[in-house]
């Protein structure tokens, strides 16, 4: 597509009732539209102007204001629009039908900010990062978001490969000119500069990591027998009444799901219905829907009453437990038994004791289940990061040990290095195909 000849129109605003909507265009020589929707031929870009905003007919459709912002300062590195009126939804749209029977055409989901990484205004990682600010669902992660979008986690990707260009530099010269007087393991100390790279790197991994947790979070199952007290640490973990709570077993017919945010990090929390045998169709569907459940879970919750312990009832459970997960025996009702709240360690397994009812227990549990996801606390905020990025720098790790472990062997150290350089390209979107593209930015909101 040829975008220098293609205007693009949305509403930049949520489609609900509000005082202020804005109508958002992009694209090249949009004096003319300008001027058939203000009647002004003057506009002086960067500048907020008041105007009326008329219709095909003549009639004005509203007023409110205007700013211009000239290519190539703008957003999009386009002429860029934005028209503000009064955030009546069928305003918008007449505004919007307005611009469409001028010439523009409806913007698909993030174009503008694909345009804007198309025309070198952002890099794919601060462009994933607005769509991340948009979404976040706690103050750690807006703040996470805005540092990726200011650019700190591509300044890190972008310091990592200048030193593996500089290394490429000296490797490929070497095996191309091998009878040029250039002694590259003498003079380019590439061990050192290998030495440097993988002390940048590893840390740079362990941080992708904690920015994916902050942008994702996990999946939490909660399971255990019928009555056991599943809906009450729902409801203790969420600090607030969400799934019924009685002394009937069975209750919890089908899964409950709420997101909790602890410490900045989201939890979806999924309770489950209790795992039984029974011949009550329904609750079978129920149990059937929680053990399907296990399968998407990062970690799982495996509650136990504590008058009575781990039971055989309880060992079957545990069978339907992928090995890969996480788990975290809770043992609830303490309060009931006249154990204080602790946590304990055995056979490498971890044991929260707590009671849902009474709330005890429940603060040292969100602890653990922070720890048990690999989150670290920080002083300072963390870059939000994506799946897709920690899959890239694991994948540039790989190969820079690899690099590291063959430093000696010039034709696989060029080669290791290149694999490194084309993974964390990946990342800021230096190397990206265009069906990676499209998925990116389908994620977005339209006005985006």
């Amino acid at each position: 597509m040829n975008y220098r000849q293609d205007n693009i129109v949305a509403i930049a605003t949520g489609a609900a009732y509000a005082g202020v909507g804005i109508i958002r265009i992009s694209g090249y020589k949009l004096d003319t539209l300008i001027e058939k929707i203000t009647g002004k031929t003057t506009i002086k870009p960067r500048f907020t102007h008041y105007s009326d905003f008329y219709g095909n007919d003549g009639e004005i459709i509203d007023s409110g204001l205007l700013i211009y912002f000239d290519s190539p300062k703008s957003f999009t590195g386009e002429d860029v629009v934005e028209l503000q009126t009064h955030g009546s939804p069928v305003v918008l749209n007449l505004l919007l039908k307005h611009c469409i029977s001028l010439g523009c055409r409806q913007a698909e989901p993030g174009e503008f900010t694909k345009r804007a990484y198309l025309n070198g205004k952002l890099d794919l990682v601060q462009a994933e990062s607005i769509a991340d600010l948009i979404h976040a669902e706690s103050e750690a992660s807006a703040k996470g978001a805005i540092k990726s979008l200011r650019g700190e986690f591509s300044q890190y990707i972008n310091g990592i490969n200048e030193r593996l260009i500089n290394l490429r530099m000296f490797v490929e010269a070497t095996l191309d000119f091998p009878d040029e007087d250039i002694d590259f393991i003498a003079n380019a100390k590439i061990k050192d500069k290998l030495i440097i790279i993988r002390n940048e790197i590893y840390p740079l991994l362990q941080n992708t990591q904690q920015g994916v947790l902050l942008n994702n979070g996990a999946n939490i199952v909660i399971i255990g027998q019928p009555n056991v007290g599943k809906s009450s640490l729902l409801n203790a973990l969420a600090n607030e009444e969400i799934a019924i709570v009685t002394d009937i077993a069975g209750t919890t017919r089908d899964i409950v799901k709420q997101k909790i945010i602890i410490d900045g990090i989201p939890f979806n929390i999924i309770d489950t219905a209790g795992i039984r045998q029974t011949e009550d169709s329904v609750e079978k569907i129920g149990i059937e829907r929680a053990i399907n459940a296990l399968s998407q879970a990062d970690l799982c919750i495996i509650l136990l009453d504590n008058q009575i312990g781990i039971t055989k009832e309880d060992n079957t459970i545990l069978l339907q437990i992928p090995e890969h997960i996480i788990r975290i025996y809770v043992h609830n009702k303490i309060d009931l038994t006249g154990k204080t709240p602790q946590i304990k360690t055995e056979n490498g397994e971890t044991h929260v004791y707590i009671s849902a009812k009474k709330n005890l227990g429940i603060e040292e549990l969100r602890k653990q289940l922070l720890e048990a996801i690999g989150w670290q606390r920080s002083d300072e905020s963390v870059f939000t990061a994506r799946t897709r990025h920690l899959s890239a720098m694991q994948k540039a790790v790989k190969h820079i040990d690899s690099a590291f472990s063959h430093w000696e062997q010039l034709e696989i150290l060029a080669e290791e290095l290149r694999y490194a350089h084309s993974a964390l390209g990946e990342i800021t979107g230096e190397f990206s195909a265009d069906d990676l593209l499209g998925v990116i930015f389908s994620e977005f909101c339209i006005g985006k």
